[in-house]
């Protein structure tokens, strides 16, 4: 049986709590029977694969290579990841490339079938280093399971400050932060920006990114996250955020359903009345 994360609470309460307890969580998590098996499977099988036929053929080493990369979503899509890792990430339009969602393009690279003559399965780390992300990433999925918004804010305490730190232009860093669905989404979310902000023009995007950043953090970079004072500041506000318009979405409810049934009575006592 797989250890179920304890979350008590809810909101930035129940985030100060996960952080209290994360590392005994984890400890408790990994030891999972069903966790030990995949990774015992995944370490004798994996150094036999050289192709990407060879490993989506696979459900087992699928659903692990997968869970990674936090794409564990797409086991059914064979055809689709096959392609991904055949294309690699070095080549001109390469699928991995094109897509809006920058983990498929993290899975080719980490996997290296379509950019090397020898794949990283080959590498003598390979397995520790992916399975390392899986024990990470497959906790989190737990998390979500019972709290999205947890699951988001773990993914980007672990990734933000490490886009955050990258050489390159501020705009670069945004754009990294922006393909990422995740992150966008705590962006969103914590920045008060609406969803449909994705239909204009990325340098539009770019620029309400930056003002709100700077509106409400007082600094528009992405570097500002590399330190923890700010993530947590992000962290905090996105989940106070989405607290608020969760019970804005239940205050929204329940107003139309009350007023639903005032139109009913309304409606019954003017048939009565004509009765």
């Amino acid at each position: 049986m797989t250890y179920a994360p304890a979350l008590p609470l809810g909101g930035y309460a129940g985030w100060t709590f996960l952080k209290r307890t994360y590392a005994t969580q984890v400890r408790a998590f990994v030891a999972s029977p069903e966790l030990k098996r995949d990774e015992d499977y995944f370490r004798a099988k994996i150094g036999s694969v050289k192709t990407a036929e060879q490993l989506v053929s696979d459900r087992r080493l699928l659903k692990v290579a997968l869970g990674a990369y936090g794409l564990e979503g797409d086991i059914n899509s064979k055809f689709f990841i096959r392609k991904v890792l055949e294309d690699g990430t070095l080549k001109e339009g390469a699928l991995a490339n094109r897509l809006a969602d920058k983990q498929y393009k993290a899975l080719s690279a980490g996997f290296g079938f379509g950019d090397f003559s020898v794949p990283r399965t080959q590498l003598s780390d390979f397995a520790d280093k992916t399975l390392a992300l899986y024990r990470t990433r497959s906790f989190e999925a737990a998390v979500g399971t019972q709290n999205n918004d947890m699951r988001l804010a773990l993914n980007a305490e672990r990734e933000l400050p490490a886009i955050a730190k990258k050489t390159g232009s501020d705009a670069a860093k945004w754009f990294t932060v922006m393909g990422n669905a995740p992150l966008r989404q705590v962006f969103e979310t914590a920045l008060n920006l609406p969803a449909s902000i994705g239909t204009l023009d990325l340098d539009q995007q770019l620029e309400a990114f930056r003002s709100r950043a700077d509106a409400v953090f007082g600094d528009e970079g992405v570097a500002q996250f590399a330190t923890p004072a700010r993530m947590d500041a992000l962290v905090r506000r996105f989940l106070l955020q989405s607290e608020v318009a969760t019970i804005a979405s239940a205050q929204s409810a329940s107003a139309g359903a009350l007023a639903m049934m005032q139109q009913s009575a309304n409606f019954a006592r003017s048939l009565r009345g004509a009765g």
